[in-house]
C-alpha cells in the first residue's frame, strides 16, 4: 500500500491524500460506512457504489466470528467474496464490542473470555487468534486487539489497561508478521492509541505505537461519552506525535461536526454507525440542518428530501412521502433515509477534501457548522 498527501490546510493540520490499495484508491479524508455483520444495514451494494459513492466499508471481527463464522468465510474466500464488495474493507478487532459486553466478559493478561450475546456460548479471544480471524476475513486494513476503556475511567485503570493493550500489540505484531494473507491481497495491521482522556497516557501510547513501523495508525477509546472538547484535545495531542506521512484513523467518530473538527486536527479516516442508526429512527442530516422526518411539519411538504440531489433518493422522493413511510413502519423508509445520510457524510468529506486542496478548508468549515448542526 501507498499513501500520498496531495495538499495541506494553510493554518491547521488538515490534509488531502490518497491511499492506494490492491483493491483500489481511497481519497482522504474519507468516511467509512459501517457494515458490522458483512453488510451496511438497509443498503444495497449498488447504492453504496453508485449513490453513496463509498470507497471503503467496515466489518467487525467479533460479530463475523460469531455469525456467519470463520468456516463459512474461509470456504467463501473471505468477506469480499462472501458479500460481493470489491473495494477495500477495514475490520475492527472486536475490542469495542468486548468493552460493551462488560457484564459477560473477563479480561486477563492472556486475552478475553466472553460469552456470546446470541446464545451464551463461551469464547476466548487472544491477540494471536484475533489476527488469525482477521486473516480469514481478509480485510485490507486489520486492527490490533486492544481494550477500549469506558468513560469515565479512573487513571489507575486506564494506565493498567494501556499496559495490557501495548502488550497485546506486541503479540499482534509478531503474529501478523509471521503469517501471510490468504487471498492474494495485501493486508496491513493498524496499532491503536489508547489512554482514555489522560494526556500523559495518550502521549505514551502514541509514542509506543510509533515503534511499530505500520502503514497507518488508529486512535481508539474516544467518542465513548466524553465531552467533545476532550475528544478534540486528545486527538490533537496524538496527531502531533503520529507520523505525518502515514494515514490516521479516528475510530467511531462521529457527528458531521466531529468529523470536520477532527479533519482539521489531521485525521484522515472515520467511521461511525450514527448515519445509518439515526436514519432508521427518521433523523436526516442535510446541509441546511438536521431533520426529524417523523415530525408533522413534513406531512404536506412535497419538496425533495434534499434539493441538492446528493444521491438519487434526494430528488426521487419527497419529505412527505418519506414521513408517510415512517408513519406506517414501512422498511423502505429506513432504506431511503440510510442511503441519504451516508451520501451526505460521503459528500461532506469529499467537499472537505476539495476545500483543503483549494486552501479554503478552515473558512468553509466555520461557515457551514452552524447550518449542519441546527435542527429544522
Amino acid at each position: 500500500m501507498q499513501f500520498r498527501i496531495d495538499a495541506k490546510d494553510n493554518n491547521r493540520k488538515a490534509r488531502a491524500g490518497i491511499i492506494q490499495t490492491d483493491r483500489g484508491a481511497i481519497e482522504t479524508p474519507i468516511f467509512m460506512p459501517v457494515g458490522t455483520l458483512g453488510t451496511v444495514k438497509a443498503v444495497h451494494q449498488r447504492e453504496l457504489l453508485n449513490d453513496i459513492k463509498a470507497q471503503i466499508i467496515l466489518g467487525n471481527t467479533y460479530h463475523l466470528y460469531l455469525r456467519p463464522g470463520m468456516d463459512v468465510l474461509l470456504q467463501a474466500g473471505g468477506l469480499h467474496a462472501f458479500n460481493g464488495w470489491k473495494k477495500p474493507i477495514l475490520t475492527d478487532s472486536g475490542g469495542f464490542q468486548i468493552f460493551s459486553l462488560s457484564k459477560i466478559r473477563k479480561i486477563t493478561e492472556e486475552g478475553v473470555t466472553f460469552y456470546s450475546h446470541i446464545d451464551g456460548s463461551k469464547h476466548f479471544f487472544t491477540p494471536e487468534n484475533v489476527m488469525d480471524i482477521q486473516r480469514i476475513i481478509g480485510a485490507d486494513f486489520i486492527m490490533a486487539f486492544d481494550e477500549c476503556t469506558p468513560y469515565p475511567c479512573d487513571y489507575s485503570y486506564a494506565k493498567e489497561s494501556l499496559r495490557i493493550t501495548h502488550h497485546w500489540l506486541d503479540r499482534c505484531w509478531d503474529r501478523f508478521n509471521s503469517t501471510e494473507a490468504l487471498y492474494g491481497f495485501e493486508q496491513v495491521l493498524l496499532p491503536i492509541v489508547q489512554g482514555s482522556v489522560y494526556k500523559d497516557l495518550r502521549i505514551q501510547s502514541a509514542e509506543y505505537v510509533c515503534t511499530k513501523d505500520s502503514f497507518a495508525y488508529a486512535i481508539g477509546g474516544l467518542s465513548v461519552g466524553e465531552p467533545a472538547d476532550e475528544m478534540y484535545e486528545m486527538t490533537n495531542v496524538v496527531t502531533d506525535i503520529l507520523p505525518e506521512h502515514k494515514p490516521r484513523y479516528l475510530m467511531g467518530v462521529g457527528t458531521p461536526e466531529n468529523i470536520l473538527e477532527c479533519i482539521e486536527l489531521g485525521i484522515d479516516m472515520f467511521d461511525c454507525v450514527m448515519p445509518t442508526r439515526n436514519a432508521r429512527h427518521g433523523l436526516l442530516y442535510t446541509y441546511d440542518g438536521i431533520i426529524n422526518i417523523k415530525n408533522s411539519k413534513w406531512k404536506y411538504d412535497f419538496s425533495p428530501i434534499d434539493e441538492r440531489g446528493i444521491c438519487y433518493v434526494d430528488t426521487e422522493y419527497s419529505k412527505a412521502y418519506l414521513r408517510h413511510l415512517f408513519s406506517v413502519d414501512e422498511i423502505l423508509g429506513a432504506m431511503i433515509a440510510s442511503v441519504h445520510n451516508l451520501a451526505f457524510y460521503l459528500d461532506l468529506v469529499k467537499t472537505a477534501r476539495k476545500k483543503i486542496i483549494e486552501g479554503q478548508f478552515s473558512e468553509w468549515k466555520r461557515g457551514i457548522l452552524s447550518d449542519i448542526t441546527r435542527k429544522i
